[in-house]
């Protein structure tokens, strides 16, 4: 992998990491449209730009770090369980499931899914309109609905964004309780990684690395903060429809 291949798969992994919209699709679809093998240095490689978007959610919300907010990172621990004792348990079977044709069928029907919520939704008033505001209740029903993420092309952000809306969090709260579930849930993903590819760094091109790493970074910590500003002016039909439109074009690249 060069440095051209690596600053376009991090602007990918950070601009689709914390949207709706499943980062997995899109690095499929950019790694052979760039011809990048999975070869274990660029496994290195993914490991590397994950921890970089990591790194965003904590500059983007440095100010919930605090034990002010130690209600809030409880709730986020309780909303992590399910996913984490279910990724732990089921691991194998999870990575048989990763085919592209599950991948675009999983972006369909999440987006057809994002599309019902907010025509069922339509002028609803959310109750909980700040994340520190949310009941353990709603937590551990976010984090169940979390679990569909293991499903390949669902979206981590995706299915916690819905499980949130469903549990009556608005938008916006929505999406910032979503960047604080992926610290624990993308560390130890990234954990889980490192622990498999952690001698492949040896080997790795240190350039492309640190190309990657900060890009990675930038994209996703821009990103967030976008996202946050147009959630408190728009509704989700727009990533709905997009979702089914790229879910189709990768029905479309493996016919």
């Amino acid at each position: 992998m060069d440095v051209v291949q690596a600053i376009i798969l991090a602007v990918i992994e950070g601009v689709t990491e914390f949207l709706p919209i499943s980062s997995t699709g899109h690095m499929i679809v950019a790694s052979q449209w760039l011809g990048v093998a999975q070869s274990e240095d660029n496994k290195a490689f993914e490991v590397i730009i994950q921890l970089a978007a990591i790194l965003a959610v904590v500059a983007n919300y440095r100010e919930k770090f605090s034990l002010i907010y130690l209600e809030l990172w409880k709730k986020v621990v309780l909303a992590f369980i399910p996913i984490g004792a279910v990724g732990f348990l089921f691991h194998k079977q999870i990575k048989a499931m990763f085919t592209v044709e599950v991948v675009a069928v999983m972006f369909i029907v999440g987006g057809i899914v994002f599309l019902l919520l907010e025509w069922l939704h339509r002028g609803r008033e959310y109750p909980v309109k700040r994340v520190e505001d949310m009941t353990y209740r709603q937590a551990a029903w976010i984090g169940i609905a979390q679990v569909f993420a293991l499903v390949p092309g669902t979206s981590r952000a995706g299915a916690s964004i819905i499980g949130a809306l469903l549990v009556g969090l608005d938008r916006k709260s929505s999406a910032e309780f979503s960047f604080l579930l992926a610290l624990p849930v993308m560390l130890a993903a990234s954990g889980f990684d490192l622990l498999g590819h952690y001698q492949d760094f040896a080997g790795a091109r240190m350039l492309p690395l640190l190309a990657g790493f900060a890009v990675a970074f930038a994209s996703a910590w821009l990103v967030m903060r976008l996202f946050i500003s147009f959630l408190q002016r728009f509704t989700f039909n727009a990533f709905g429809i997009y979702r089914i439109a790229f879910g189709l074009l990768l029905l479309w690249m493996v016919a």
